[in-house]
């Protein structure tokens, strides 16, 4: 009898060491993990294929030659995945057309991402590259270690769509009148603060709020967190090492 009560104390322990939040039941918790398993599966083969787009577009100068001589491919690139966007949204349950787009889409976002890369030197590259890892790491551990404590992040999402929309307009608004290399500096720095809470407010939908079958946007949504993490980043040790 004893034993059989122990043996149900510690299974019941492991069901919940491993539970995302409290009061989410075995079966869901089971069915949650299998999604952010999907999720990060998907970000991790976006984040490979940026790795190897950017890697080719700086390491073979002609690529890196065409899309800074021609201005108008260039720009198509920077704004081809805005609108890819919709259609990514829209069919995200098509599968395989949800693929076709999510890879045009990521594709492009690496070309820019290989271009701002080869403008900026190797070392200050791998120094964004690995600050940019550790905060994602972190937060990312730290937003599953305070969901299973019971913390909402919900909160953040007003706060960090007006944050971002201010930035967007300080960034408009910079194109016409180029601030210095400290107001750069400290721009990018609120950059970095705002993509850092996306990436918690996002995961922590990931963990509560995301839908089964919205797998697809939700590596979208996170991947885009990432990379303008390691953008904002690799702008403030650029400006730094200026």
């Amino acid at each position: 009898m004893h034993g059989f009560e122990k043996l149900s104390t510690t299974s019941k322990g492991d069901i919940e060491e491993g539970t995302l939040y409290p009061g989410l039941g075995y079966g869901e918790n089971q069915l949650r993990w299998g999604f952010i398993r999907k999720v990060y599966g998907i970000l991790a083969a976006q984040l490979v294929l940026t790795t190897v787009v950017s890697s080719i577009t700086v390491l073979y100068p002609p690529v890196t030659d065409l899309l800074k001589g021609n201005s108008g491919l260039f720009l198509f690139l920077l704004f081809l995945p805005l609108i890819l966007l919709w259609p990514l949204y829209v069919y995200q349950q098509k599968h395989p057309l949800n693929l076709i787009i999510l890879g045009l889409f990521t594709m492009c976002l690496s070309l820019t991402v290989g271009v701002s890369c080869a403008n900026t030197d190797g070392r200050i590259v791998l120094e964004a590259l690995i600050l940019t890892s550790a905060v994602v790491v972190s937060l990312t551990g730290y937003t599953f270690w305070a969901s299973k404590k019971g913390k909402d992040f919900s909160y953040l999402g007003p706060i960090l769509f007006t944050s971002l929309f201010t930035l967007f307009l300080a960034g408009f608004i910079q194109m016409f009148f180029p601030l210095g290399s400290t107001s750069t500096a400290i721009y990018g720095g609120i950059g970095a603060v705002i993509f850092s809470g996306y990436i918690v407010y996002d995961t922590d939908n990931l963990i509560k709020r995301f839908t089964y079958d919205e797998h697809i946007w939700a590596s979208v949504t996170l991947y885009l967190d990432i990379l303008n993490l390691f953008l904002t980043i690799l702008r403030i040790l650029r400006s730094s090492d200026n």
